[in-house]
């Protein structure tokens, strides 16, 4: 697996080499868009909603639209001017209790292998955080922004858990939150007995995707009913053919006139031979019916 980050964990004086890996990967159902006529697959395309052209990616750029419309254009040396850290540093901010961060804020988490050079100081923290119950406040550079995140102990194994900012949080607003409410305390009672009543060890590999495995049954069901498209050849290449097209063009353009002139001659030629042949063979023909 290949790291996606990879500097220091910064604390204090001590310095902490680590690699990042995403630590979770969410499995889709496999499915694409199709044309339900052919089974073509139907792709999307960057197009400029201004002149309705297919932009190139070396054509793109950052934008911020303004409410009125008007749009500012960023470019890389723009953004390049940033304050973001350019140090491979995870700076520890603090430590907190888990208990006191919300879930809601957890975005992505990743796991820190340790360099063979900070071994011992990767149990060393690891350890520290396991037995204080604590979890680290970190600030990182990521993927181009700078992220807020905590990093714990998971199986003896630091994982860091990039959060949302504060802002990025939504406030929910519901009617119901304004309306007086009337619960009593034997109904309250009841429903806290359900759930004590249901609780249980969290144990995640009770629990399955139904829907993708129904989804795998019915795919394999269609095809042992042979219920099978094969889209036409042309529709699998067109990306391929298109670029061939374009690389035809471009050789075209860069030989001598004299070459493509007899080029031209040539396939003048072989076009005079063809119909010449087919002549001959509708003679031929029209003299074997006759006799």
């Amino acid at each position: 697996m290949r790291s996606v980050w990879n500097g220091t964990i910064r604390l204090g004086l001590a310095n902490i080499p680590v690699k990042a890996y995403g630590a979770t990967e969410e499995r889709g159902t496999g499915l694409h868009h199709v044309h339900v006529t052919d089974g073509g697959r139907v792709r999307h395309r960057r197009v400029c909603e201004v002149d309705g052209a297919e932009v190139d990616l070396s054509e793109l750029a950052r934008g911020y639209v303004l409410p009125g419309g008007e749009t500012v254009v960023l470019t890389d040396d723009d953004l390049a001017g940033l304050p973001l850290s350019a140090s491979r540093a995870m700076e520890v901010q603090a430590f907190a209790q888990v208990e006191e961060i919300d879930p809601i804020y957890f975005a992505r988490t990743y796991h820190l292998e340790p360099e063979p050079a900070g071994v011992k100081s990767y149990v060393l923290l690891a350890e520290a955080l396991r037995r204080s119950g604590r979890v680290a406040v970190v600030k990182i550079a990521l993927r181009q922004r700078e992220s807020l995140g905590v990093v714990r102990v998971r199986d003896q194994v630091l994982v860091l858990e990039t959060m949302l900012w504060p802002e990025e949080v939504r406030t929910p607003d519901f009617p119901f939150l304004y309306q007086d409410v009337e619960v009593s305390e034997r109904e309250i009672r009841a429903a806290t007995d359900l759930v004590e009543g249901l609780t249980e060890k969290f144990t995640p590999a009770h629990y399955t995707d139904g829907y993708r495995a129904a989804l795998r049954a019915l795919v394999q069901a269609k095809i042992d009913g042979n219920e099978l498209v094969q889209p036409a050849a042309g529709s699998q290449r067109e990306g391929a053919a298109d670029l061939l097209s374009a690389l035809r063009t471009t050789l075209a353009d860069k030989r001598m006139p004299h070459q493509r002139v007899e080029e031209a001659r040539t396939a003048e030629a072989a076009a005079e031979q063809a119909k010449e042949t087919a002549r001959k063979a509708a003679k031929k023909n029209r003299e074997t019916t006759k006799s």
